[in-house]
C-alpha cells in the first residue's frame, strides 16, 4: 500500500491539513481525542511527515549532527555507544528529526564542526566522550551552534547542556559496598582516564579508599579501553602480583567478562576468591539482570539517558537563550552473584 501525503490523510479524516500537521507536531490547541484520532490513522495508513517541507516551513534542516573521530569509530560496535543511539534516535524520529555522522580523523573533528555551521547542515550537535580538558565545547561555544553533551567536561568554564551519570558517587559506593565485606586490596579496571567519566570514577574509588585509611596503589589501579580482551588482560596481572586483589571494581559489564574469564582460568571462583563489581548501563543485548544477577553493579539505563539528551538539545534548539539544562542522574546499587566476605589469604596470596 502507498504511504499518503498530507493532503491525502487530512481527506480521509475531514480535517484540515493544518489540524492534521499541529495533531502530529503536539501542538496544545489540539485536542487529545483529535491528536489520538490522527495518529492511529497516520500509523494505519504508513503516512510519515516529510521532513523537507517542514524544514522549509521552520527554517531549519531538521537534522543533527555528530562527529566520530577514526580513532574512536570503532566504538561505535560497542554495545553502550548502539544503545544510547536507539534511546537517542527513537526520540529524535519522534519529532521529526534524522541524525547525520560524519567520521573523520581526529585533527578534522573542529573542521567539520565549522563546517555544519558555515552551510547550516544541521540544526544541532551531539558530543560524545567528553576529556577532561574538552576544546570541542569552547569552538561550539564560539560558533554558537546548539550542542549537548553525553558526559560532562571537568574544567570547562561556561556552561553547557549535558546529561550523565553520577559516576564519582557510584564508585565510591561500590567501594564502600566492598569494603563493608571486609575487602581491603580492591583494584581497580577503569575506561581511559582521559574521558571525563572514567576520571570521576577513579576520584570516587579513591576517596572511598581514603575515607577509610586505605592507601592507593598504583600496581592494583589499570586504565583500558573497555573491551573483553583488556578486561582479562589486566585481570592476568593483577592476578599475577605478589599480593593479588581480593576485589575488582570494573568500569563496565564488556571488561568484567574478561575479568571473569582471567579469574576462572586460574583456578579461582568469582565472589569467593575475587570479588568483583562493575558498572552496568543495562544494555539491551548483554543482560546482568534476574532475581540475583551475575554481578554486583552501580547500574543506570544508558538508553533512557539517550531519549533524555535528545530531549534537551531540541530544547536548546527551540530556546537557545535560554539557561542550558543539566541532569545529574544517580546510579542504582544491585547486589548480584559476584561479591561476597573477603578470603582470608597468606601474605603471597
Amino acid at each position: 500500500m502507498k504511504a499518503m501525503n498530507l493532503k491525502e490523510l487530512s481527506r480521509v479524516l475531514g480535517l484540515s491539513q493544518t489540524t492534521v500537521s499541529r495533531a502530529l507536531n503536539g501542538y496544545p490547541e489540539v485536542s487529545e481525542a483529535t491528536r489520538r484520532r490522527v495518529r492511529e490513522a497516520a500509523l494505519r495508513h504508513d503516512y510519515s511527515p516529510n521532513t523537507r517541507a517542514k524544514g522549509l516551513a521552520t527554517g531549519r534542516t531538521m537534522t543533527i549532527g555528530q562527529v566520530v573521530p577514526l580513532s574512536t569509530a570503532h566504538q561505535m560496535m560497542n554495545p553502550i555507544f548502539a544503545d544510547f543511539a536507539v534511546g537517542f534516535g527513537e526520540a529524535l524520529a519522534r519529532k521529526g528529526y534524522e541524525l547525520v555522522t560524519a567520521i573523520v580523523p581526529e585533527e578534522q573533528e573542529a573542521q567539520v564542526y565549522r563546517s555544519f555551521r558555515a552551510r547550516g547542515s544541521v540544526d544541532g550537535v551531539i558530543v560524545h566522550g567528553p576529556r577532561v580538558h574538552d576544546p570541542r565545547l569552547a569552538l561550539l561555544d564560539e560558533l554558537g551552534l546548539p550542542y549537548v553533551v553525553h558526559g560532562r567536561a571537568t574544567e570547562h568554564g561556561a556552561p553547557y547542556a549535558w546529561v550523565d551519570v553520577d559516576n564519582r558517587t557510584a564508585f565510591a559506593r561500590a567501594t564502600d559496598h566492598l569494603m563493608d565485606l571486609g575487602h581491603a586490596r580492591i583494584a581497580l579496571i577503569n575506561g581511559p582516564e582521559h574521558l571525563d567519566f572514567a576520571h570521576r570514577r577513579r576520584d570516587g574509588y579513591a576517596r572511598a579508599l581514603a575515607a577509610r585509611g586505605i592507601a592507593v596503589d598504583p600496581a592494583q589501579m589499570h586504565a583500558v579501553e573497555m573491551t573483553e580482551l583488556n578486561g582479562h588482560a589486566a585481570m592476568q596481572e593483577l592476578l599475577a602480583l605478589p599480593q593479588r586483589p581480593t576485589a575488582v571494581l570494573a568500569a563496565s559489564i564488556i571488561l568484567a567478562l574478561g575479568i571473569r574469564r582471567a579469574i576462572e582460568e586460574a583456578g579461582l571462583v568469582m565472589g569467593r576468591d575475587v570479588s568483583v563489581a562493575i558498572h552496568d548501563d543495562v544494555l539491551s543485548f548483554l543482560q546482568n539482570a534476574g532475581d540475583r544477577p551475575v554481578f554486583t553493579a552501580t547500574r543506570s539505563s544508558i538508553r533512557d539517558a539517550g531519549a533524555l539528551l535528545c530531549g534537551m538539545l531540541l530544547e536548546r534548539i527551540d530556546a537557545p537563550a535560554t539557561p542550558p539544562p543539566s541532569r545529574l542522574l544517580q546510579a542504582e546499587l544491585i547486589l548480584g552473584q559476584s561479591t561476597g566476605p573477603a578470603p582470608t589469604l597468606t601474605p603471597q596470596g
